[in-house]
C-alpha cells in the first residue's frame, strides 16, 4: 500500500468550533462574524449554529476554509486558537448536510413534538432558504404536566460563599 500517495475523499461535511484563547473578554462575536464573513465569501455551502459552523464541500476546499478562518482570526488579534473539527464523509450517496436535519425533523413533526427552524445558505442563490416545521396541533394523551411548585417547594438558589444547594453542601455540618 502506498500510503503517501493516499487521496482524500472527494467531498466532506465538517463541523467545526474554532475557539479563540486569551481574548480580554469571554465574548467571541466579533472573532465569530469574521469567520462567517469568511464563509459566505468562500463560495461553500455553511451553516452556523450556536456551537460553531458547519461546511460542506470539496475536501481540500473544506480544509482550507477552516484554515483562512484560523489566519483571519490571527490577524484580527487573537494570539491562541483551539478548533475542534468533525469530519463526515461517504462514499455510497450524495447528501447535503441539511437532509440530515430534515430527517430528523419530519420524525419528530409526526409525533407532533417539534417547532424548529433550520437556515441554510446556499452560496448560487445568495438568499436563505427557510424552513419551519410546526407541531400538530394536537396533544400527547397520557402526559402529566409539570406544574408550577409552590413557593415553598421552590430550590434556594446556589451561593458559593456557603455551598448552599450543591453537591459540597452534603459534606458540610
Amino acid at each position: 500500500m502506498d500510503y503517501v500517495n493516499l487521496p482524500t475523499p472527494p467531498v466532506c461535511v465538517a463541523d467545526f468550533c474554532l475557539v479563540p484563547i486569551g481574548t480580554p473578554t469571554a465574548s467571541v462575536s466579533n472573532e465569530v462574524a469574521a469567520v462567517q464573513r469568511l464563509m459566505k465569501a468562500s463560495g461553500l455551502e455553511y451553516s452556523m449554529h450556536s456551537a460553531g459552523t458547519t461546511v460542506e464541500g470539496e475536501w481540500d476546499a473544506v480544509m482550507k476554509l477552516i484554515g483562512q478562518a484560523h489566519t483571519l482570526v490571527h490577524q484580527n488579534g487573537v494570539v491562541r486558537i483551539q478548533s475542534d473539527i468533525r469530519v463526515g464523509t461517504r462514499t455510497d450517496k450524495k447528501q447535503h448536510f441539511s437532509e440530515k436535519v430534515t430527517k430528523v425533523e419530519n420524525i419528530l413533526a409526526a409525533d407532533g413534538k417539534v417547532e424548529e427552524k433550520v437556515v441554510v445558505v446556499k452560496p448560487e442563490e445568495s438568499k436563505e432558504v427557510e424552513k419551519v416545521v410546526k407541531p400538530v396541533a394536537e396533544e400527547p394523551k397520557n402526559v402529566e404536566v409539570a406544574k408550577e411548585p409552590k413557593p415553598e417547594e421552590k430550590k434556594q438558589p446556589l451561593t458559593p460563599a456557603t455551598n448552599q444547594g450543591t453537591w459540597a453542601s452534603m459534606f458540610r455540618k
